[in-house]
């Protein structure tokens, strides 16, 4: 269940028998002929089937990432990595403070690895507290199941194309892989990822979808178990 669709009282009374919530952190950034909310859309989309199957809340999604390389991107929305620790660590302080000790953290984007070393910090400061990360595409239960069908897992390509995340047609077959060397910067990532995509299929059947949605909810359940 979703914040949004209660109110404090409801939280209140979740709190007697559950201290555990979903934390979403998303992305506002390019992702190629995919939704610009794609690293938003797909952790909410897991978090929403595990709270039907545990009653676990849902805090509201972080919408915005660490994302400075897509700025030439027009779209891109990127916090500076300060910013984002500091409003990290104000979300899970706030949740705390109501009476929440058990965080799950579902991670849609890879810029904001830097908030895992934060939430220790904060195991280490608040009374109680527990937390665990997921990075859904770095699963290897998600690996396997590119594995299994010679596919190669990377940004904006097949493994983001859920049916709720396109948003335009996609091209047919394959991209080549960009070689580049050092760190470019957003100027520079355009032109290396032209259309944004890494590379690899656009696209795959949706029964394949599926298992990599399946392999990453499983996950999130076995998670939601802590210790």
């Amino acid at each position: 269940m979703r914040f949004e669709e209660i109110n404090w009282m409801d939280v209140e009374s979740y709190l007697q028998n559950d201290d555990r919530v979903i934390i979403i952190l998303g992305a506002c950034e390019q992702h190629g002929y995919l939704s610009l909310l794609c690293d938003a859309n797909i952790p909410q989309a897991l978090a929403d089937a595990a709270a039907r199957k545990t009653g676990v809340l849902i805090a509201p999604p972080v919408p915005f990432g660490i994302s400075p390389y897509f700025l030439s991107y027009p779209g891109t929305i990127s916090l500076r990595s300060s910013t984002y620790l500091e409003l990290v660590e104000d979300l899970i302080t706030s949740l705390h403070v109501a009476g929440f000790r058990r965080f799950l953290v579902l991670n849609g984007h890879g810029g904001n690895e830097p908030a895992k070393s934060r939430l220790v910090e904060l195991e280490n400061r608040l009374p109680g507290m527990k937390a665990a990360w997921y990075s859904w595409w770095t699963s290897n239960s998600v690996l396997e199941v590119a594995h299994r069908h010679d596919l190669a897992p990377t940004h904006a390509n097949w493994l983001e194309a859920f049916p709720f995340t396109v948003v335009s047609d996609l091209p047919e077959g394959e991209k080549s892989f960009p070689v580049f060397k050092g760190l470019p910067n957003a100027e520079e990532t355009r032109k290396i990822y032209g259309d944004g995509s890494f590379g690899g299929k656009y696209r795959v059947d949706d029964a394949i979808m599926e298992e990599v949605f399946s392999a990453a909810l499983e996950d999130i359940l076995f998670l939601l178990d802590f210790y």
